[in-house]
């Protein structure tokens, strides 16, 4: 069984962060269901100076009180009453931010994911932050999960050189003022599998 990535890994600068998780593997061992995906895009949000996160300007709620916990732990909402968003909380304690996980290359356990997706499209499976979700089978119930442990975490992978990332701004934050235009979002250079080339 491959070995979680450890808290320290987690509790690092933010962008440093992101860029790290490029290339490792989320794992999510469901009743003996296992599911694998190479996370090749992902985008960081740090509050409470930024007005695309959630916890902008220092807003602790019930939904985003994770977030300013110790890293290494899973922040899940829901958007559009229908999808899920997995974030991964970063930094230390007390400054809310996270990694959100945008796209995942599959790489077991993906007849799994394609009876969660309805889908024979092993290209579409987790290209999005909600189809990666369903696929992989996270919902509200992983709010809060420590990645540290044993059934949803993160792996190694495989090592990404710096020369094969890409940044870029976020997606789908117009509402976010200047924030819109912070090249956030990270990419693995030419990889098929990310939500929007």
């Amino acid at each position: 069984m491959p070995v979680s990535l450890e808290r320290d890994f987690y509790e690092r600068d933010t962008l440093e962060v992101a860029q790290d998780l490029l290339g490792k593997y989320l794992v999510h061992d469901l009743d003996e269901r296992i599911t694998v995906g190479k996370i090749v895009e992902v985008e960081a949000y740090i509050g409470p100076d930024d007005a695309a996160a959630h916890a902008y300007r220092g807003l602790k709620t019930a939904r985003t009180q994770i977030m300013f916990g110790p890293g290494g732990y899973a922040y899940v909402y829901l958007i559009y009453g229908m999808y899920h968003c997995l974030n991964i909380v970063t930094g230390k304690e007390g400054c809310p931010e996270v990694v959100l996980i945008r796209a995942l290359e599959p790489i077991a356990g993906i007849e799994i994911m394609k009876q969660r997706r309805k889908t024979d499209k092993e290209k579409n499976l987790c290209s999005g932050p909600g189809k990666l979700c369903q696929a992989m089978g996270i919902n509200m119930s992983h709010y809060g999960v420590d990645l540290c442990g044993s059934e949803l975490y993160l792996t190694n992978g495989e090592p990404i050189n710096t020369s094969q990332i890409v940044s870029t701004p976020r997606i789908n934050i117009e509402y976010s003022g200047a924030a819109k235009d912070y090249p956030w979002r990270y990419v693995i250079k030419g990889n098929s599998f990310v939500s929007k080339k």
